[in-house]
């Protein structure tokens, strides 16, 4: 949260300055009141349009951008910042002759501290204990003095608790940030939350989290404070402690630092601090995430990459990158909404109807074809499912009997309903019956109170597959087609489907 923070206003006001820590103080302001309007009003459940695979775009993207946006600082080369990310870091690697060579020796001695510290000791505190010996050093000869940028004066005591300042056209600005850092914010805690939520077999309501959370930003924004969120580290440490006094005695502790112990930060190494930062935002990045994503699902390997992409070309703008991630994954939700799965059947040797294409199986009979439909028959698919069983129907003129599988169907609307009728009736004067198996209760009781049953006719719509099949052949055997006026609708269907195709199975 503190990274995307500061990769929010970066493009706003320079780092450390008045305006920048006024539009990080505004933009906590602003994202806990997303989170509590979103808690209040019960949409926590909205929040898990971030699919999984976008996440990972953004927090690859997001930790590449935050660990090239330092390497000024660890170089100790000054830069300035732009609407172009990608141009500012091109410009520092064009200017490395140019680097500090003692903030360059505490950059890299500090990732090597960090790097033993995790290899050969990570029950130690790395982080604190590179930071004082490296600090300690600054102060011993004179860093700050020797052309090196370090933390500074920390002002001591606690923060005056005031109203967040800022004018109309920044909260405008901020917006966009301050609803993706809302988001990100609560997804980090969603996932901590969800784990320990399993192992302790404790209840977890994301409504009140989002709740909870805004009003510790809101709070934060008044003591002028960055964006406060969950963490993973501390929340597995809260757990492992099994008290709440946990946070209350860290509380104490920082409140001590506050009080008497700022003066200590001074000699702190700014090319110091910003590699702990980049060795942090290394652990996150996980590419093997996107290709899992895109082994997994094609579309959701293209929202991962598209998120990717699109968050390093519009940084510092970050959070158009998941805007975008998320409108592309909606996009191609709805895409696969409106084209379900459609699979022509045939009789398999244990007896259940399967993909003919993916199982080898021939024709079930000359007059008798079976599909299935893996999707709900709504407005979004109804045409779609007019368009399969038409082409279905004219591309086998000697069907008499169209049996539709309908385990797959868990929902029907009334545009579903229209297409069924209207199928029936089409179906009906070319000389084939619709028939139906396997309908879902909620399914049927809809085909029950809009009267299409009787359209249908109850006698075509069969409990299971079995029976439908040995009932349908039965038919087929009974009543053979005989007769001008079929051979007149054959004809004519044959006429009429001359130049379509078969209907292609595809996978179930």
């Amino acid at each position: 949260t503190a990274l995307l923070t500061a990769a929010s206003i970066a493009p706003l006001a320079a780092h450390g300055s008045a305006s920048f820590i006024a539009d990080v103080v505004l933009l906590a302001l602003i994202a806990g009141m997303f989170q509590i309007i979103f808690g209040v009003v019960r949409l926590g459940v909205l929040l898990n349009f971030l699919s999984h695979p976008v996440l990972m775009g953004f927090i690859n993207a997001a930790a590449l951008i935050i660990g090239l946006s330092q390497l000024p600082m660890l170089l100790g080369i000054p830069s300035h910042q732009s609407d172009h990310f990608v141009a500012d870091i091109w410009r520092v690697l064009a200017h490395l002759n140019a680097a500090h060579g003692v903030s360059l020796a505490f950059g890299i001695t500090a990732i090597c501290m960090l790097g033993i510290f995790k290899r050969y000791a990570p029950r130690f505190p790395g982080v604190l204990l590179t930071v004082v010996v490296l600090t300690t050093v600054s102060a011993w000869i004179g860093y700050a003095d020797m052309g090196g940028s370090v933390v500074g004066t920390v002002p001591h005591g606690l923060p005056p608790f005031a109203i967040p300042s800022g004018n109309w056209d920044t909260v405008v600005t901020l917006l966009p940030s301050g609803f993706v850092l809302a988001l990100i914010s609560f997804m980090e805690a969603t996932s901590s939350a969800k784990v320990i939520s399993i192992k302790t077999r404790q209840p977890w309501d994301q409504n009140r989290e989002l709740v909870a959370q805004g009003c510790a930003k809101v709070v934060s924004a008044f003591s002028h404070a960055i964006p406060v969120s969950a963490s993973f580290s501390r929340s597995a440490l809260n757990m492992t402690a099994r008290t709440r006094l946990a946070a209350v005695i860290a509380a104490f502790g920082v409140l001590l630092t506050m009080l008497f112990f700022t003066s200590l930060l001074y000699h702190v190494p700014q090319a110091a601090l910003a590699a702990i930062i980049m060795v942090a935002v290394v652990g996150l990045i996980d590419l093997r995430a996107i290709s899992n994503a895109w082994r997994a699902n094609r579309d959701d390997g293209i929202a991962a990459l598209a998120t990717f992409v699109a968050t390093v070309g519009f940084a510092p703008y970050i959070q158009n990158g998941i805007i975008t991630g998320i409108l592309l994954s909606l996009g191609l939700l709805l895409y696969r909404m409106m084209h379900p799965r459609v699979a022509v059947l045939g009789l398999h040797d244990d007896g259940e109807l399967r993909d003919a294409r993916l199982f080898g199986l021939p024709p079930l009979h000359a007059q008798l074809g079976a599909v299935r439909f893996d999707g709900s028959l709504h407005f979004v698919t109804g045409s779609y499912f007019e368009d399969a069983l038409v082409q279905l129907e004219r591309g086998n003129p000697g069907l008499r009997y169209v049996l539709v599988k309908c385990s797959g169907i868990n929902d029907i609307d009334a545009s579903g309903i229209e297409v069924l009728r209207g199928l029936t009736e089409r179906f009906r004067n070319n000389g084939v019956v619709l028939t139906f198996s396997g309908l879902k209760r909620q399914v049927q009781d809809v085909l029950d109170r809009t009267g299409l049953t009787a359209v249908i006719g109850a006698e075509n719509i069969y409990p299971t597959d079995g029976f439908a099949i040995g009932d349908l052949k039965r038919r087929l055997a009974e009543f053979p087609p005989a007769g001008p006026a079929s051979e007149e609708r054959t004809a004519a269907r044959m006429q009429s489907g001359a130049a379509a195709q078969p209907l292609h199975p595809v996978h179930a």
